[in-house]
Order: C-alpha cells, then structure tokens, then sequence
C-alpha cells in the first residue's frame, strides 16, 4: 500500500496543530485542501485515521500513520541536511529529534545527555516531560522517537536497552518524621503511614501509593500534589509531607531523613527508539547511553 507523502504530512499536521486549519496554515493551504487529503488517505486505507475532536487526535490506525510520518519526517530531513551542499549550522535545516523524558530524569542525569548534545548543530531537539510509565504511548504513537520508560519490552518497530535503576526512598523533615514517625509509632512504623500527610508528584505518580499499599493498606492519608522535581523535594524537605525521593536528588544535608530501610522503590528504566537507521537518532542514543552510566553508578542494587 502506498502512502503519498503530501497526505502523511496533512495528517500530522492536523494532529500537531489540533485541527484543519492550523495544518492549513502550517502548510500553506486550505483547510478544505487538508480535509481533501485527509480522506484520500482515509479512503486509502478504508478507515478513519482522526477524530474530528477539538484537538483532533488520531485513532488507533491513525498512530501507526503517524509514526509512519514521523519516521518519513525524519529521514528526508536527514537527506536534506546531506544534500543541501552548505555547512550545518543557523543556515541550515535542523533534523528534529522528539524524545520523551520524565522528570526525575530530566531534573537529573538527562542534562549530561543534553550537554552532550549542545555541540550538535544539526538536530533540533524536543523533550516531551512524561511520566516514566506512560512515555511508552508517545513512541506507540509516533510523537517521541526515543523514549526514557520502565518497560523493557520494546513497543513495535523499536528496540529497548537498560539504562540502570533509580532507588528511590521515604523520606522526611527531621521535625516531621519525629512528629509523625517518632517513638509513638516505634512498635509499628507503619502506623505513621496511615495518617501522615504525603506528597506526590501529581495524580498519575503511583509510586507512594504502591508504598502505601504495600505497608499500610486501605490507609488514605492527606495528600498534597507537586509536580516540579525540585519542589517536590524542596516541599519534602520543609516538611509538607513525606514522599519517595531518589538518591539522585538527596541532598545529603541533613535536611531530610528516610523513614524507615525497608520503605523503597526501586525503578529500572529503558531507553526506546525507532528502529532506523538514523544518524540524528543514533547521536542522541549515544549520547543518552553515556549520561546513564552515572545513572548505573549511584543507584545501588538491581
């Protein structure tokens, strides 16, 4: 089956711009020009590939277009970049690179990853923050090229290769855990669990919650929600709440204090990517690779 490339590129449009007429205006056109391509391809494959939704989303067919796009995207800006015949640099066409990250990492060791990169003039690179469990569905649907994820199990058309693990730990205020985790609780630690208040990052950070259940099942405690890295630890730290912290970002001052050894969390993270042979996306690969190794370093264990 052939795809022209004029429809692939009014589709992704369509779904990057939310709807028709920011694709026209992206590309050039009409709106009724995009609509026309849209259901040429639609008809192509005999299936609505986008929801007429405000943003437009693509459908389940509609994503595997959509990496298709992406992938086509990419190696004819990689073409380009070689044909040109002008020096890299401001002058020239950047290839995008769109990776997902979720923001431990990116508040951490991605920056080495990003540092590496500031060398290159010749990639145009987007971080999309996203939650390590949920990175997944960006590749799944063509937006992210790479991915940093928990599933080492690669999504279809990518490969997946182990980062390392991140040991993350309960951690509190001095004056909160003797408030709430002091001898009063000594004979049964967990009792603390039930009612001190916690800190999560936002409503999809299931990482206290699956501590909770583990230790103190059925307890709700106050919750707070904070979702910057740094202020999570930060608001930790001024004794908000308690919250599952990585060694990466301990500060080691003193200023907080963990709960109790056998109250942790340890995350295996993968790099994911395309399946492509890519200069740009190889570059950022390595470059990811590297930074991890202080990764695999600082967290201890599996």
């Amino acid at each position: 089956m052939d795809f022209p490339a004029d429809q692939l590129r009014a589709f992704a449009a369509v779904v990057d711009g939310g709807g028709f007429e920011a694709a026209a205006r992206r590309l050039h056109v009409t709106p009724s020009a995009v609509s026309q391509r849209i259901k040429a391809l639609e008809r192509q494959v005999g299936t609505v590939v986008v929801q007429r939704t405000r943003p437009a989303r693509p459908t389940p067919a509609g994503e595997v277009l959509l990496r298709l796009a992406r992938q086509l995207e990419l190696l004819a800006g990689e073409a380009a970049a070689e044909l040109g015949g002008t020096p890299r640099g401001a002058g020239s066409a950047r290839v995008p690179v769109a990776v997902a990250v979720n923001a431990d990492s990116l508040s951490t060791w991605f920056g080495a990853a990003l540092r590496d990169l500031a060398s290159e003039d010749s990639l145009a690179v987007e971080v999309l923050r996203e939650d390590e469990a949920h990175s997944i569905e960006l590749l799944r649907s063509g937006r992210a090229m790479g991915a940093v994820t928990t599933s080492g199990q690669p999504v279809q058309g990518c490969s997946a290769t182990r980062l390392g693990s991140v040991r993350y730990r309960a951690m509190a205020a001095p004056d909160f855990a003797a408030r709430w985790f002091g001898q009063d609780s000594a004979d049964d630690p967990a009792a603390g669990l039930a009612v001190a208040p916690v800190v999560h990052f936002d409503r999809s950070d299931g990482l206290q919650a699956g501590l909770l259940r583990r230790y103190a099942a059925g307890a709700q405690p106050p919750a707070h929600y904070v979702p910057d890295s740094v202020q999570f630890v930060r608001s930790i730290a001024a004794g908000l709440g308690w919250g599952l912290v990585p060694d990466l970002q301990d500060p080691g001052d003193g200023s907080l204090l963990a709960l109790d050894p056998a109250w942790e969390v340890r995350v295996r993270l993968y790099w994911q990517r395309w399946k492509l042979d890519s200069p740009a996306l190889d570059r950022v690969t390595a470059a990811v690779l590297e930074a991890s190794r202080g990764l695999r370093a600082a967290a201890p264990g599996p």
